[in-house]
């Protein structure tokens, strides 16, 4: 079994969660939607989250999880189907990179439609730690690999955000889930502008197919569009039809594209998207972390 790449430290003991347990239910998540204060520690290439304070944690950050959260489900089942999940397998640690630039937007991408994982979602840059690299660094690797930015040393901020507990597939009427991680947000606040930024970036085709930018307005409303219920039918007024958005085309080169904004207030559906139209939408889990972003720039 690999090693773990998320420990939890339960009644002064650390204990690897397997992948069908829920981390959230380990650490005492209640019924209601969270979000839950978790005392954190980094290690390199890994995280070690405790309910309590406890000697070398760095952080005191909230751990959420979707309503429809299918490893929650299975807690509560009295036989879950153990054997048609993976075994001796853990939970995974992931890593995402909210980059903001200096007049206050962030980057969004577009995964692409051939990724077997959560094809044609609105994600920030991200994805595994390595097992010998510090949470940062990871973050910055992810960002420079999907969509060539490297940031100078010396002209960003950074600050740790939160914690959401993923799975894919999201909900278990799509099937069992293959994927549980624990993804950690991770503000990053470059001195350079939107336009700055924009100008060096380079989408890699492999996994990108798309990238905007979104303001706090704009932001605002897509968080607060709530998983699990249906999607609003109407646009509020105030907001535009569409988002400019930059598209990388088959011939890899990139060209401008009015985004309908009801694409990004869409909610998961209860049935998995047989088109790639309908499995188009911000994650649930950006929108947990663009509402942490918000509740960051309003201190």
């Amino acid at each position: 079994m690999a090693a773990a790449r998320v420990l939890l430290l339960l009644s002064g003991r650390s204990e690897s969660p397997s992948f069908a347990q829920s981390v959230c239910g380990l650490l005492g998540a209640g019924p209601g939607l969270g979000p839950w204060p978790t005392h954190c520690g980094w290690k390199r290439g890994g995280l070690v989250l405790s309910d309590r304070p406890f000697p070398g944690a760095s952080a005191r950050l909230p751990l959420q999880r979707p309503p429809f959260c299918p490893f929650a489900a299975l807690d509560q089942q009295l036989r879950a189907p153990g054997a048609e999940l993976p075994r001796n397998r853990g939970v995974d640690l992931g890593v995402a990179v909210l980059l903001q630039s200096s007049d206050q937007s962030v980057l969004l991408t577009r995964r692409t439609r051939t990724l077997s994982v959560s094809p044609n979602l609105w994600v920030p840059p991200g994805g595994h730690v390595e097992l010998d690299e510090e949470l940062l660094d990871g973050g910055l690797r992810e960002l420079r690999e999907e969509s060539g930015l490297q940031l100078p040393q010396g002209q960003f901020s950074w600050v740790p955000l939160g914690l959401w507990e993923s799975a894919y597939p999201p909900r278990l009427s799509w099937g069992l889930p293959k994927y549980h991680h624990i993804v950690l947000y991770l503000l990053v606040v470059s001195q350079e502008s939107q336009q700055q930024l924009q100008a060096r970036i380079q989408p890699n085709p492999s996994e990108v197919s798309a990238f905007m930018w979104l303001g706090p307005d704009i932001a605002a409303v897509v968080a607060a569009t709530e998983d699990g219920t249906e999607a609003p039918r109407h646009l509020p007024r105030e907001l535009p039809r569409s988002i400019p958005t930059v598209e990388l085309g088959e011939d890899g080169r990139v060209r401008p594209l009015a985004l309908p904004t009801s694409t990004l207030l869409r909610t998961t559906p209860t049935a998995a998207p047989t088109t790639e139209e309908g499995n188009e939408r911000v994650s649930t889990g950006t929108k947990f972390a663009l509402r942490l972003w918000l509740r960051h720039l309003g201190r």
